[in-house]
This record gives structure tokens, C-alpha cells and sequence, in this order.
């Protein structure tokens, strides 16, 4: 096996671990991109554990990047999504559990935007690559201890933002089949049932396509806002569903261009949370993976 070869056969992790820290595709790609030049360059015998030498490569570009896109962020017009990635073939690794799922969820990656880079590291290296604190020490360059530390305040960090409420794939798409029926017939009472009171729906358009600059919260302004936005999509815009970050999700279509992803979570009293990426640059890599999609299908 040549080195490319060789490299080919990481790609898929080192792929899965720039996505979970940089909550980008585009960026997770280029990351990985970079690291192979980085590989490929390395003089015979620098490189005597392919696995975790790539891996802190990797990790330490994430950490790079995390710094500059911290200031493009803070001036994202709007609120700032995840780029959503198909993950029902595997792309970010087994999807089996609640919980596996729910490291990937827009809510979880959205809140990493609070942690520091480091942080990031930390909490990805170890739960979703069961990275021990040592090898995690030896990824960040810091003492056992600071690794730990790292650990435990991005975990408390990720726990303060979200209260836990698992729900199955079945209760995902059951909800979200509801939701979509009542949204297409402009049902206000039907939207406002499946509705918690401090429902909030955050709308990403990156500043190239209309969209909310701010969230809309509460129980009838989620519901208002949904209303008029079905008006808009009723003619012209093909509905489909798939699975995006872990849950079932609504993609609309127009002229064979993805637009939209719409998804939802779930917590007491109903829908807590509605996740609504615009930004055409956000799309485009699922709009990728679901083409091909259909063209195996």
C-alpha cells in the first residue's frame, strides 16, 4: 500500500473529527486536504503511528482555523448553523445510540461555539474517539491534569446549554411528518399544539438569502413565522425528507437546487427548537451527498 493509499483509509475519521470540531464540511474537507499534503511531505520514519499522528495533525489545523473563523462568527449576519452532513451512511461514524446522534445534533454543535478551541478538542478526542486524558495530552501538548480539566469544563459547558431529553429516530420522524402537515396547511392551532411556550426557531441565511437576522421565540410567534414561511414555499419548492446530523430532517428544493433544511428538538412541552439553514454555501455539500443518493439509489 503507497502512502496516498494508505491516507485514503484515515480519511473518513480525520473527516469525521475536523467536522465535529469546526461544525463545517467545507472546512472539515479542507482541513483533511491539508493534512495530506502534510503527510505527504513527511521525511521516511517522522511517522511511526500513521493513526494518531494524522489525528494530531488534524487537531491541531481545527485548532488553527478555530481561531480565525472565532471573529468571522461574532460577525455572521444572524444567527450562526452548522453545515448539515447526511450521517445515515456512516460519513461521522456509527449512529446507533441516542447518544452518538445527539454529538452530531445542531444544538450540540452550536453550543460548541462556547467552548474554547481546546475545549473542542478535549470533549471530541474523547467521547466521540475514546481518546484517554494522556493521549488527549499528548494531542494538546498540555500536562494529563490540564487535560482532564479541559474535559470536565467543556462537558459541564455542553450540559449548562441543553437539558437532556432523548428521544428514538421513530419519535423524530413521527414528530417531524406532523409537523410538516400541519405547517403546509397553515394550521395555526395543529402548529401551536406540537409547540412548546418558549418554542425558538433560528433561521440561517449567511446573509446571501432572506431570513430572520434574529430568533423568533415563543409559542405564537414560532407558529406565525411558520405559517408565512409555508406560503412562500407552497408553489415551487419540492418537499423531500432525509437524514441530516443525526435526526430526520425537511429539505426543500427549487430548480434542482437544495434551499432549505429544516430541522426540529424535541423537549418538554413539545417542540423546543426549530434549526432552519437558508445559507447556499451551508447546503451545498449535503445538496452533494443526496444527489448521489439518488443516483445509486
Amino acid at each position: 500500500m503507497d502512502t496516498a493509499e494508505e491516507f485514503e483509509t484515515h480519511r473518513p475519521r480525520l473527516f469525521s473529527l475536523a467536522y465535529r470540531m469546526l461544525g463545517s464540511a467545507a472546512e472539515a474537507e479542507d482541513t483533511v486536504q491539508d493534512a495530506y499534503l502534510r503527510w505527504h511531505g513527511a521525511e521516511p520514519g517522522q511517522v511511526a503511528a500513521p493513526g494518531p499522528w494524522l489525528a494530531k495533525v488534524v487537531t491541531n489545523l481545527c485548532l488553527n482555523r478555530l481561531t480565525s473563523a472565532r471573529a468571522q462568527r461574532e460577525e455572521y449576519p444572524g444567527p450562526w448553523l452548522p453545515e448539515p452532513v447526511r450521517t445515515e451512511a456512516g460519513v461521522l461514524g456509527p449512529m446507533e445510540t441516542a447518544e452518538q446522534r445527539d454529538a452530531v445534533s445542531f444544538a450540540v454543535l452550536t453550543m460548541m461555539e462556547r467552548l474554547s478551541a481546546p475545549e473542542r478538542a478535549a470533549v471530541v478526542l474523547r467521547d466521540a474517539f475514546d481518546y484517554s486524558h494522556r493521549d488527549i495530552a499528548g494531542v494538546l501538548d498540555c500536562s494529563e491534569a490540564n487535560a482532564r480539566q479541559l474535559y470536565r469544563r467543556a462537558k459541564q459547558h455542553l450540559a449548562d446549554g441543553r437539558p437532556r431529553f432523548t428521544t428514538s429516530r421513530e419519535q423524530d420522524g413521527e414528530l417531524l411528518a406532523r409537523f410538516l402537515a400541519a405547517a403546509a396547511e397553515g394550521a395555526m392551532a395543529q402548529l401551536e399544539q406540537l409547540l412548546a411556550d418558549q418554542a425558538v426557531v433560528w433561521s440561517d441565511g449567511g446573509g446571501k438569502v432572506s431570513a430572520a437576522r434574529r430568533p423568533v421565540v415563543g409559542r405564537n410567534n414560532v407558529a406565525r413565522f411558520l405559517v408565512g414561511l409555508s406560503s412562500r414555499w407552497a408553489s415551487g419548492v419540492q418537499i423531500g425528507f432525509a437524514e441530516a446530523n443525526g435526526v430526520p430532517v425537511v429539505v426543500g428544493w427549487e430548480d434542482g437546487e437544495l434551499t432549505a433544511l429544516v430541522a426540529l428538538e424535541l423537549g418538554e412541552g413539545g417542540i423546543t427548537g426549530i434549526r432552519l439553514v437558508r445559507n447556499p454555501d451551508k447546503l451545498a455539500f449535503l445538496a452533494t451527498q443526496l444527489r448521489e443518493l439518488s443516483q445509486n439509489a
